[in-house]
């Protein structure tokens, strides 16, 4: 399968309008966790006071001073890091760049091993960069895999990928009634076609 080009959207692409709503969420989610974990990681390294009194007031004064500029710091730097990795809150060359490797992981490793046959039981698209759904549950499951591969994830980390990951991604994305439901159902014929969304309540 080709890699995803630059002219207009990429495929599988959601029109940025439509991202809008999602990325501000999951933008305030990051931040929200973000800020929870610097306060946690600044209440758990304070010692508590041995003093009372002025001399407490004033030491307890002259740590707020660093502990500030370590926050200021800290919210600057989160300003600029990248606030998700889920595929589909990128735009722009960066969500080119992220479809390009899962695509590279997903034609390397995920078809040839776990591809099975397609049957109408079993559908799949061949096209399926053009499934939003199936990009989503995609870079999902191979976020998973790099992490539960990795060798800091211990000897049950392969085994907990395939059991919590591969295997619920697999049935959602190749049930009769999924998004390739009217897509691919014979190996020698195969088709595309992206099923109607339900209409939001404002449209």
């Amino acid at each position: 399968m080709s890699e995803p080009t630059r002219d207009g959207a990429a495929p599988g692409h959601i029109p940025d309008h439509d991202l809008d709503d999602l990325v501000s969420t999951v933008t305030q989610l990051v931040t929200a966790t973000r800020k929870q974990n610097e306060t946690l990681s600044r209440l758990t390294d304070e010692e508590p006071s041995v003093n009372d009194g002025t001399e407490g007031e004033a030491e307890s004064d002259e740590a707020q001073t660093p502990a500030s500029a370590t926050a200021e710091a800290a919210l600057a730097a989160s300003e600029k890091a990248p606030t998700t990795i889920f595929i589909l809150a990128l735009d722009g060359m960066a969500y080119t760049e992220e479809l390009a490797t899962l695509t590279n992981w997903v034609d390397a490793l995920l078809l040839p091993v776990y591809g099975r046959e397609v049957t109408t039981s079993r559908p799949w698209c061949e096209q399926w960069l053009e499934h939003p759904e199936a990009v989503a549950r995609l870079h999902a499951l191979w976020l998973a895999w790099q992490q539960l591969t990795d060798v800091e994830a211990g000897l049950t980390g392969p085994s907990t990928w395939h059991r919590d990951h591969l295997d619920p991604t697999l049935l959602q994305l190749r049930t009769p009634d999924g998004p390739f439901g009217a897509c691919t159902t014979n190996a020698t014929r195969p088709d595309h076609r992206l099923l109607a969304s339900p209409q939001s309540a404002g449209a």
